[in-house]
């Protein structure tokens, strides 16, 4: 990747990412269980004669008890956390439809990044010997743009690109607005989706006449080791690598017991940082995740022992006391270092084809 200029957010980031492993949060979605909101309480005041039920709409906390989600931004930036990640995982129209709240999606954007930083510059106060930085956090939506789903229609799709793309450019430029430091487009199972993202992303970047930083993140979603549009990590990286992204990784789906084979796979053929945020383990019969914070650190240190990752932290069912336990397990270990990557063709399908 030397052919690319970065901006300045992203050479500060590379600078420290080569001195060691930088850490990730935990999952938001978690945390905000143990609240243990009602309807009422996802509501606030300022939606309390709203049309339809909005519990579950996690993001709409950023508007109705902002200071819970900045304390929980803060939670994880004291157990170690050097990158929070907004509240905004649902915070597209095409998510929010499900609430009919797609009017307030730059609102919900630009809140959750403005509470990520205020988390940010608070802990920084504290202690400044490290800076803390704001990830803008882009789902993948409730869509897919490769898979019909009407197995009766397999040519039919729910979602064109172009949508797609609107969706996820307007997530950006409230995620920019509200102080957003990278632009992470998170859980991918699908990677038209996460073409229609960067490009969405990249026309904000023009319009803003600045870029941030981009991170990708794929989930495989099952034990077959593929996304579930069908590609393999290593030809996921070759339909993203265009991109040139600060980092390029796994999260969600799998514990890192099962994560590992897959990271270490994109790890040698990305010339780009990696980042590995798995789940607290496989979930129970009850939809909950059991791994406690030794054992998911245990399995994430020997990544960092391994020189799998340059990034790591918590998915699902991950906690402050995850987080701590997993910067503590890196520390003083040597991130990976980026391989140099001949130049050949690459090609991807859902598998990769490399020339000789």
């Amino acid at each position: 990747m030397t052919d690319t200029v970065f901006c300045e957010t992203e050479k500060r980031l590379r600078a420290l990412a080569a001195a060691r492993i930088l850490v990730l949060d935990g999952a938001m979605g978690t945390m905000i269980q143990r609240l243990k909101l009602d309807e009422a309480g996802y509501r606030g005041a300022r939606f309390a004669d709203w049309k339809q039920d909005v519990r579950g709409n996690n993001d709409l906390l950023n508007l109705t008890i902002p200071a819970a989600v900045r304390d929980i931004h803060v939670e994880y930036l004291e157990a170690g956390a050097d990158i929070v990640e907004t509240n905004t995982f649902s915070s597209t129209t095409i998510a929010q439809a499900d609430y009919g709240m797609e009017d307030l999606v730059y609102e919900l954007n630009y809140e959750g990044a403005r509470l990520a930083a205020e988390a940010c510059r608070t802990v920084e106060a504290r202690d400044p010997s490290r800076p803390r930085f704001v990830a803008g956090a882009i789902g993948p939506t409730n869509r897919t743009a490769s898979i019909s789903p009407d197995v009766n229609n397999p040519g039919f799709r729910a979602i064109t690109f172009d949508e797609l793309r609107i969706a996820y450019a307007e997530a950006a430029r409230g995620l920019i607005d509200g102080g957003a430091d990278i632009i992470l487009i998170e859980t991918v199972f699908d990677t038209l989706n996460a073409k229609a993202a960067i490009f969405g992303v990249e026309e904000i970047f023009v319009e803003k006449g600045r870029r941030l930083p981009l991170m990708i993140s794929g989930t495989i979603t099952d034990l077959s080791g593929r996304t579930l549009s069908g590609q393999t990590p290593e030809a996921f990286w070759y339909s993203l690598a265009h991109a040139r992204p600060f980092s390029i990784g796994l999260n969600c789906a799998l514990g890192a017991k099962e994560m590992r084979a897959h990271i270490a796979e994109l790890s040698r053929v990305a010339d780009t940082l990696v980042c590995a945020y798995p789940n607290a383990g496989l979930p129970n019969e009850f939809g909950e995740y059991d791994e406690s914070p030794e054992a998911m650190a245990a399995l994430v240190g020997e990544f960092a022992r391994s020189g799998l990752v340059n990034i790591v932290g918590g998915c699902c069912g991950t906690t402050p006391d995850h987080i701590r336990a997993i910067a503590g397990a890196v520390a003083g270990v040597a991130p990976r270092v980026v391989p140099v990557i001949e130049p050949k063709l690459r090609l991807s399908g859902l598998e990769s084809f490399v020339t000789v």
